[in-house]
């Protein structure tokens, strides 16, 4: 798997996702970091988005290098992968990904203190929520067939599974 593939594919969709527009839209709309909230306060959203972003970063590296490995592929709908995932995160929740992007959002909005980035947080996942099902998971049909199915009847798209999915079909 080539990292070129894989750096091209994160820069041109999760980095524009995190890091583009919300810079753009504190650009133009400012941030007020700790909220604006009593000196002895600021510790809070401060720790509260450290961790948002910090598990959104270690949920996006690790799909990431999942696809790249087990699925021999990109997060890229230009290049996805050829096998189909279901490891780690995967067993739990279909999109583990978006789950990711949008944690570090969240904490991003946090973090800044910017109702835009919340905002933004809520249109990535409205944005996500009518592509997957429209786009997404007829293309996984496809290419996949009965093992995408068994999967999607068994996993949940966005709320996680309290076990792990098994199956030995796929």
């Amino acid at each position: 798997m080539s990292l070129v593939r894989q750096l091209r594919a994160i820069a041109l969709l999760p980095f524009l996702a995190t890091v583009v527009v919300p810079g753009l839209l504190v650009y133009f709309t400012g941030a007020h970091a700790g909220w604006e909230l009593p000196r002895a306060l600021w510790l809070v959203p401060f720790l509260v988005a450290a961790l948002l972003i910090a598990l959104g970063l270690v949920l996006f590296v690790w799909t990431v290098m999942l696809f790249a490995r087990a699925g021999r592929g990109t997060l890229a709908p230009w290049d996805p992968t050829e096998r189909l995932v279901v490891l780690g995160p995967y067993r739990y929740v279909r999109n583990p990904m978006i789950s990711g992007v949008l944690a570090v959002l969240l904490g991003e909005a946090v973090l800044l203190g910017s109702l835009p980035v919340l905002g933004w947080t809520i249109v990535f996942l409205l944005l996500n929520q009518l592509y997957i099902p429209q786009f997404e998971e007829p293309g996984m049909e496809r290419r996949f067939g009965d093992s995408y199915q068994r999967y999607r009847q068994h996993v949940p798209r966005w709320l996680p599974r309290l076990r792990p999915w098994h199956d030995d079909g796929v």
